[in-house]
């Protein structure tokens, strides 16, 4: 009678286990092959330049082949010269790194991101010609990827004098082309109006 209820539990155990195992690669197979290569393939159809990483040639068009590419609009990343409007600070890496994205993950009173902030607070004060309490708190921080394009509208207003002077542009083209790249809150009431370093940049090189 034991031996029985050995060999019936472990035929019941054996059944189960291969349902079991024949459910992990159904949903596999579904979950984990299909569904991906169908949100790719619907991605690739009706958003093409979003699926492909929201890359930008040199002019500021949108292309889906990486090597016409010069950016992505999703992605910061570092502008030499006082012609250029700056991002904000990255901590990925050396600084807008793509493959190690993070933040400093220094508390608010870490010394070393206090000392930080108040060094960056003096260097983009004297950059923009313009008093240390009137720098915004974007230019001095990196954000959580390290890895955001836009700045906020104030800290691209304090930019404007010195794109203008470096490009020799009236300040009101270039008050006119960050307006041009500012996108306020999405429907209305999310997040907070910005600009994008990028685009603005490369319209301007593209207009001069």
């Amino acid at each position: 009678m034991a031996s029985t209820t050995v060999a019936s539990d472990l035929a019941t155990l054996t059944r189960h286990t291969l349902a079991g195992l024949r459910m992990l690669l159904v949903f596999t197979l579904l979950l984990g092959l299909a569904y991906p290569l169908a949100m790719t393939a619907v991605g690739q159809v009706a958003f093409p330049w979003q699926a492909s990483g929201s890359l930008v040639r040199s002019d500021g068009s949108h292309t889906t082949d990486r090597s016409e590419a010069v950016g992505s609009t999703l992605v910061a990343q570092a502008f030499e010269g006082a012609q250029y409007f700056h991002p904000r600070p990255s901590a990925a890496g050396d600084g807008y790194d793509t493959l190690a994205s993070a933040a400093s993950n220094l508390g608010p009173l870490n010394p070393d991101l206090v000392a930080a902030i108040e060094e960056r607070k003096d260097a983009v004060a004297e950059l923009e010609g313009v008093d240390p309490a009137d720098v915004p708190a974007d230019a001095v921080t990196s954000s959580g990827s390290g890895l955001d394009p836009q700045i906020s509208p104030e800290y691209a207003a304090i930019q404007v004098a010195r794109v203008a002077r470096e490009r020799g542009l009236p300040v009101a083209d270039v008050e006119a082309a960050v307006e041009a790249h500012t996108a306020g809150r999405d429907l209305g009431v999310l997040g907070e109006p910005r600009v994008d370093v990028l685009e603005l940049n490369l319209a301007l090189d593209d207009a001069h």
